[in-house]
Formats: structure tokens, sequence, C-alpha cells
């Protein structure tokens, strides 16, 4: 094997899992620094919501539009059995989350509100970590609070960070999410547009129905549908990508790749809107510099066991998925099929083949 397929075979599990959390970051990154050109014409709580309405909207349109066309689904569809997960996904993510978010930062400085937002990704991994028991090593540990470590200095203003009662809902909206995140794995094999798009639509039905119930003026059409579009690519599109990710790389992993939202944003805020480059920033993107490579590097390959399982996923016929048909198939396709027991050693992420323990 010469040395360029030897370094290609060496990160060929990055893929796509990687790439998918990475884009998801990079779309919720632009969101910020797009969103603050709009802040000047939009209530805070009411852009939030036509944000997610967007989000939400834009999808089921996709989602109708592919049923319309006949064009074919290759995720499985929400079953019953996915509805009690969709429930607690729609109220933490899409409803305390925001509210939470909206009360602390009403209550706290714009600084600490930024500074602990960051708490999401470490809530994340923690409860990825503690909870559901998803393999961690000194590598994975250390590149995670580097770029945690980056996000805290980018976000950090110099005057610390006061705990009051706005910091502490701040902190609350964090762990909605954490514990969001950490849900919507369960949900992870199913069609992501259609959690996307309920998510999206809930989400933003209560910001927008809230903020208008308390006076916010909605602004004039055009500029309400600019900020619906930015909501389809920036929440919506994000969040298909980052279940995607969840379904190849686990809640933690996918966490810490989401983290780099924050330098995104920065980055794009120096070339949008002509703010010039900090210490900070550039002390930042190396701490998520190192982090981001220290992940990348990783390579968790032993022998383990897969159990037979029964489930339902999107799938191409690989080394997991060795079933056979009666006709013809295009792939990757979706169905429900059975994994006999079977034990081998490659390298891999706690996705939904390998959620097993570790000694």
């Amino acid at each position: 094997m010469s040395s360029n397929a030897s370094r290609l075979h060496a990160f060929a599990h990055l893929w796509p899992g990687v790439p998918l959390a990475l884009g998801s970051a990079i779309l919720f990154g632009l969101t910020a620094p797009l969103s603050k050109l709009l802040l000047g014409r939009f209530d805070p709580q009411l852009l939030a919501g036509v944000l997610y309405l967007g989000a939400g909207i834009g999808l089921a349109g996709f989602h109708f539009g592919r049923r319309l066309f006949d064009l074919p689904a290759p995720d499985a569809p929400l079953r019953r059995s996915d509805l009690p997960w969709l429930a607690a996904v729609v109220l933490f993510g899409g409803v305390l989350g925001p509210l939470l978010l909206m009360a602390g930062l009403s209550e706290t400085s714009a600084a600490n509100g930024s500074l602990l937002l960051n708490l999401e990704s470490l809530m994340t991994m923690a409860i990825a970590w503690v909870v559901f028991r998803e393999n961690v090593d000194t590598r994975l540990f250390v590149g995670a609070m580097a770029i945690l470590a980056g996000a805290l200095v980018l976000s950090w203003q110099g005057r610390g960070l006061a705990l009051d009662k706005g910091a502490v809902l701040v902190a609350g909206a964090c762990l909605a999410w954490g514990i969001d995140n950490n849900l919507t794995r369960k949900l992870s094999s199913a069609d992501p547009v259609s959690i996307a798009a309920i998510k999206g639509f809930f989400a933003g039905s209560v910001n927008a129905a809230t903020a208008l119930a308390r006076g916010a003026a909605a602004p004039d059409a055009a500029l309400t549908a600019g900020a619906a579009l930015l909501g389809f690519f920036g929440v919506g599109v994000s969040l298909v990508l980052f279940i995607l990710a969840l379904r190849r790389l686990g809640a933690a992993r996918t966490g810490a790749y989401f983290a780099l939202a924050p330098f995104i944003g920065a980055v794009a805020s120096i070339v949008l809107l002509g703010e010039a480059p900090t210490p900070r920033l550039l002390a930042a993107g190396a701490l998520m510099g190192l982090g981001l490579w220290l992940h990348l590097a990783e390579r968790h390959e032993h022998a383990h066991v897969h159990d037979g399982l029964e489930h339902e996923h999107a799938h191409v016929h690989d080394e997991h998925h060795q079933h056979s048909h009666d006709g013809p198939v295009t792939e990757p396709h979706s169905h429900r099929h059975r994994h006999e027991r079977l034990v081998h050693a490659h390298p891999h992420f706690p996705d939904l083949h390998h959620r097993h323990t570790h000694e």
C-alpha cells in the first residue's frame, strides 16, 4: 500500500461524521454575525422565533416536496416509539433552552451571557461521558478542553464572571441544550429533516408568539423573509447536519466539534462586519486548532463484540450490513434489518453500531 493510500486509510473512519459536524458548526457560527446585522431592526426574541420558524417551515417544505415528487428518502421515518424522545427534544431544546436564555440575558450582562453559552458543549460532553458512558481517553479529553478553553478565551471580556440570577438562568439553558443534544442521539437513526422541521416549528412558534404577545414590533415582510432564509440554513440545515453527525460520532465528539462555532462566528465578523482581529481571537484559534488536531488524530481501535441487533436506519452494504435482498436495491437505503453477532477490530466512533462499554 502506498504512503498516500495508507494515510487515506488511517483517516477513512473520520468520513463523513467529522465533515458533517464541522459543516454544522460553520453554518451555525456564520448565523451569529449575520443575525447581528438584523438586530437593529428586530426584537431579539422575535428574531430567534423567525430564525427557528424559517428552519421549521423550510425543512417541512423540503420534506413534503420530496414526497410530492416521489423522491427517495434513504432515512428511516419517525415511528410511534420515537415520539416520547421527540417530545423531550422539543421541550428541552426548543422550548426550555431558548426561554431560559432570553430570561437570563435580560438579567445579566452580554459578556456574561456569551461566556456562559460555551457551557453547552461542556454539558453535552459531560452528559455523554457520565450518563451515556461514551468512551473518552486522555487525548479526547485534552482536545475537548482545548476547544472549550478557546471558546472561553474568545468570549472573555476581562471583567470576570458574575454569578447573578441571569447567569444561573443562562447556565440552565446550556444544561437544557446539553440534555437535548444527548436525547437527539436517541433519534439519530430517523429522518433528520423531519426531526429538525418539528423542532424548528415548535421552537420558533413559542419564541415568536411570546415576543409578539409582549408587544414586539414585526419588521417588514422582506426583512422577515431574509431572517427566515438565514434560519433555514443557519439553524435548520445546521441541525440536520448535527443529527447526521450524532449518528456517526456520538454526542460527545459532535459536541466538541460544534464548540468551534464561536470561533467561526468571530472570524466571519472580521470579514463581514469589518471588526479587527484581536490577540484573544488568535489565542482562541490556537487552542481550538490544538483541540481539533487532537480529535482528528484519534484512532480508537480494538477487538469488540456486536451483539445481535435489529433496527432501522439508512445504510449501505458494508462490513456491518451483510444481509440479502429479494431484488436489486439502490444505496443508501433504509429498512428494518438484523445484525448477527460479530466480533472484529477496526477504528470506530460511538455510532449506531459501536455503543459498547469499555473497561
